[in-house]
């Protein structure tokens, strides 16, 4: 009898425990008979310890960059409690709350928290990978972007690692670990023109033959919790022997378009990764709605671009590394690059009325480490022509308007998450500056702080 009671007060508590998944912290049933103070429930229906309760800060910045304006403000005051931003405006004007908690970056420049629209928080799963392993290093990628200053991210499949990112991503929201903000895409889709013998590989991208199992690709994955679709309309590249650019066509447009509808009917984005060439052309006639990388991209299909309000997300760096002039000097003898082709392209866009430039660094893990991805804003002005203004623009409010999250992130605004990061320069001067960040906040919580009072 004793045992049987003791089972249903052990059920209870599952019960108890599982109506809460999904509704973040919530503490067990009173009263609270393990150890120390009264815990929160995960999602797991384990017990951790509660957030801290909310707490009002002002922060007192010396530099305030405001990303809707690209103007440089001086001597802001900006007041939170908890998460979000309550107040912010010139010091002389803004009062701070008495009791509230005072972090002075007076000699600092705040900028809000950075977005970087194209990571890949999972390392490529190589075949001795294990699950464990896996998830471990992509903890420790998305710290290490947090700790650069990237507040919030979009990932662009999880590199063979199924729907992991869904998880990281949602322990993130939980609280259990730290990292940006994420939206996710999961595994992807690719196109098979043959069929295949071997069994498909569940954690690998989707393959699909149709537009029958286009669409259906695109409900499963949104289904398993997926907020993106990446799909790859254009393959590789190779040169003619007279030095013209060639790119392989990969889904026949019928499918192209069938995903893209089945994924905007669900009420999600698609993004699309081309390097040229028809099947470039394909993803904007279908209306992907942010082009990646597009090395080969022309003036006519940047206005087609800016005519159905498409996004670019050239992902710079991560195409100009001295890797790509390897490949080329071996497959052309030298002859022939596609890196200044690249250049061409971004420049192109760049310089478009119309064309919304993002900042995505394509950080994976292999050529390119995570939290160094603030690389990406020298290389925008530096080889695309932008302004440090509107580099920074690209990185804040173009990505928060592509994630759909301008309402929360992107702009020093009350209402707004409480995301913000500080240099010590003034990265309007030296775009490098944000190579070197000191200060990150994510939703009220100090992240990182090397800036002494009044630095």
């Amino acid at each position: 009898m004793r045992c049987k009671s003791a089972m249903v007060v052990a059920f209870g508590i599952l019960i108890a425990a599982t109506t809460l998944w999904g509704q973040g912290p919530a503490v067990p049933p009173a009263p609270w008979r393990g150890a120390g103070a009264t815990p929160c429930v995960g999602t797991d229906g384990g017990v951790y310890q509660c957030p801290q309760a909310a707490r009002t800060i002002a922060v007192r910045a010396g530099r305030l960059f405001d990303s809707k304006t690209g103007q440089m403000l001086t001597r802001q005051v900006v007041v939170l409690h908890g998460e979000r931003i309550t107040e912010v405006g010139p010091d002389a004007q803004v009062r701070v709350p008495a009791g509230a908690e005072v972090i002075d970056l007076g000699q600092a420049t705040v900028l809000p928290g950075l977005i970087d629209a194209h990571t890949h928080m999972f390392n490529t799963r190589g075949p001795k990978t294990t699950t464990e392993s896996a998830m471990l290093i992509a903890v420790q990628n998305v710290q290490a972007d947090l700790r650069a200053g990237f507040t919030a991210a979009r990932d662009m499949t999880s590199h063979g690692n199924g729907y992991g990112d869904v998880e990281i991503r949602d322990a993130i929201n939980q609280g259990r670990i730290d990292g940006p903000r994420y939206q996710v895409s999961t595994l992807g889709i690719v196109w098979g023109a043959t069929l295949s013998t071997t069994p498909a590989n569940p954690l690998a991208s989707t393959v699909v033959r149709s537009v029958e199992e286009a669409r259906a690709a695109v409900r499963e994955q949104i289904g398993r919790g997926a907020d993106w679709i990446k799909l790859y309309p254009a393959g590789g590249y190779s040169f003619t022997a007279t030095g013209e650019a060639q790119y392989v066509v990969t889904y026949p447009l019928p499918v192209l378009q069938a995903l893209i509808d089945e994924t905007h009917r669900l009420g999600h984005k698609a993004g699309c990764h081309v390097y040229g060439g028809e099947g470039q052309k394909n993803a904007i006639i279908a209306g992907c709605d942010t082009i990646e990388h597009g090395f080969g991209l022309n003036q006519e299909q940047i206005d087609m671009m800016a005519a159905k309000k498409l996004y670019y997300d050239p992902t710079i760096v991560r195409y100009t590394e001295p890797y790509m002039d390897d490949n080329d000097a071996r497959s052309t003898g030298g002859k022939y690059r596609m890196i200044p082709i690249f250049e061409r392209a971004a420049r192109m866009a760049a310089a478009t009325r119309g064309i919304k430039v993002m900042v995505g660094s394509g950080v994976d893990g292999s050529t390119f480490p995570h939290g160094t991805q603030a690389l990406e804003f020298e290389s925008l002005v530096k080889r695309a022509g932008l302004s440090p203004a509107m580099a920074i623009q690209a990185g804040t409010t173009t990505n928060a308007e592509v994630l759909g999250w301008q309402d929360r992130i992107g702009s020093i605004d009350k209402g707004k998450y409480a995301d913000l990061v500080a240099v010590s320069g003034d990265p309007l001067a030296d775009i490098t500056e944000l190579q070197r960040v000191k200060f990150v906040m994510k939703g009220g919580k100090v992240v990182k702080n090397e800036l002494t009072p009044g630095r």
